[in-house]
Order: structure tokens, then sequence, then C-alpha cells
């Protein structure tokens, strides 16, 4: 069997929007730099997903040098947001979590209400080090995470894609697969792995960067949605259901913080060490 690599890398540079598949990326402490540092709200600060707002699937935030972000979407101009200044905070809410982060210009939250066609404004944390720390049942004291659902990192793996769209394949939504990875939105999927084999995984290394695994991924309706059409369907939560209930949460994906800093590059040898 081929050694184990890391097969593609994926930075949603704002969450919930489409990302971008670099050749290698910095981790930081508290995820990928340039990860979901940036995040839609409503009028009352609470994060807009794509739970709420499936079309977000087919807008897209490119990272540009500085910080800067370009917004793409269908049926709009493309937008520059510049990366706010030290202004004032806004408390925003992810999750259950109060979380300090910056308000974008004008000019962003008018480009996202005219694609939603709802009150929204687009923020940004300015900093991931001291804003947001990770449930203390599963880190370190003073571990942050930034914008991500819950930890700085979320790994997939192609083996367990295969084995889960053979699964959709014998069951009454056939027709809907088989699934592309995106619909699980990771930032690292490893190939060469037997499917269903990150259950048992504690610490790994990809390159020379060393993780701990922390919790399986349970996953939610964002699955469920195409991320071409934004279009919704049955699968995979009917077969996940079925197959990978882990009490009452549907589980695919592991969620992971680093344990060193460095670079990941695509082909980067992955290692088991616990």
């Amino acid at each position: 069997m081929p050694r184990p690599t890391l097969q593609s890398i994926h930075r949603y540079p704002v969450k919930s929007l489409a990302g971008s598949d670099p050749g290698e990326a910095v981790v930081e402490p508290w995820g990928l730099a340039g990860d979901r540092r940036w995040m839609l709200v409503d009028a009352e600060h609470r994060m807009i997903t794509q739970r709420q707002q499936p079309t977000l699937a087919l807008a897209r935030a490119e990272g540009l040098p500085g910080g800067a972000l370009r917004l793409t979407a269908p049926g709009m101009a493309a937008l520059t947001v510049e990366l706010p200044g030290c202004g004032e905070t806004v408390a925003v809410e992810v999750w259950k979590d109060e979380v300090a982060a910056v308000p974008a210009g004008e000019a962003a939250a008018e480009w996202f209400r005219g694609y939603l066609g709802v009150e929204c404004r687009l923020v940004h944390l300015d900093a991931p080090e001291k804003r947001r720390p990770i449930h203390p049942e599963y880190c370190e004291p003073g571990e942050t995470v930034g914008f991500a659902d819950g930890f700085p990192l979320l790994l997939t793996t192609a083996s367990s894609l295969d084995a889960l769209n053979s699964l959709i394949a014998q069951g009454d939504h056939a027709d809907e697969g088989p699934l592309p990875m995106n619909r699980f939105r990771p930032n690292v999927v490893v190939d060469g792995t037997a499917p269903w084999a990150e259950d048992d995984w504690r610490r790994i290394r990809i390159g020379e960067v060393v993780f701990q695994v922390v919790k399986p991924c349970a996953r939610c309706v964002v699955t469920t949605t195409d991320q071409r059409t934004a279009e919704r369907g049955k699968e995979p939560l009917r077969t996940l259901a079925r197959r990978r209930r882990f009490g009452d949460r549907l589980v695919f994906g592991q969620n992971l913080i680093p344990r060193s800093a460095g670079t990941i590059r695509l082909g980067d040898p992955f290692e088991i060490l616990d």
C-alpha cells in the first residue's frame, strides 16, 4: 500500500463561502493562515452560514496579500475588501461563544445585502491569539480558534469518502452520489489510509507539523448542499444516520489542534504517532 500523503489543502477566508485550494499553507496555533478570519453576521450579530443561506456556497472569497479579500458571486461585481484598521470591536456570536470582531467597511455590507437579500455585515477576527478560546475540555489552557465551528482544522480522508459513497450507492438516494469532498469543507485531506481509520487516531504528523486529533466532526445540513448549485438533497445525512452515528451525532472527519508550527504542502508524508 502506498505511503499515506497529504492529498489536498483547503482554506476558506470567509466562513461558509467557497475558498481556495493552495499548494501549501502555514499552520498557525488557531488554524491555517488566512482560514476563517472573516464571517458574516446578521442584525443581531449572530453568525450567518450555509445553514441559513445555502447560496453562500456560490460566493467565493480569495485572500489577498496583506489580509484583504476579493469577493465574487453570481450576478455581483467583484469587490475588494481591505483589512479593517484597529477600530472598535463589536461582540458577535459564534454558536454559544461571544467573540470580539472588527466590522468591515459599509461597501462589504452592501455587497452581501445585495447578494443575500438580508440584513448582514462582514466582520474580521483581528486577534485570533486571544479572542476565542477552544472548549477547555479538549485543549490546553490559552489555546484559541478563529471563526471555524469549534477547532483549528478539520481533517478528512479520501478512503472514508470512497467508503461513504459506496454506502450511498446502496441506499434510497443513490442518485445523489457519489458526493465530492467539498460537501464536508475540510482543511486537509489525507490519501492512502484505510477507511474510517481516523476514528482511532490520537496524534498525527503531516509533513513537519504535529496535530492532536481531538474529536470526530458532527455533520449538519451543510453537507447536503451542492457546493456548485446551492441545491439541497438528503445525502450524506441519511447514510451517516444509518452507518456513522456516534451517540446523537452523525460523524465524518476529525477535528485537529496543531501541536507544532510549520508549513504543510501537497504530497507531504502523513504519519500516525498515537
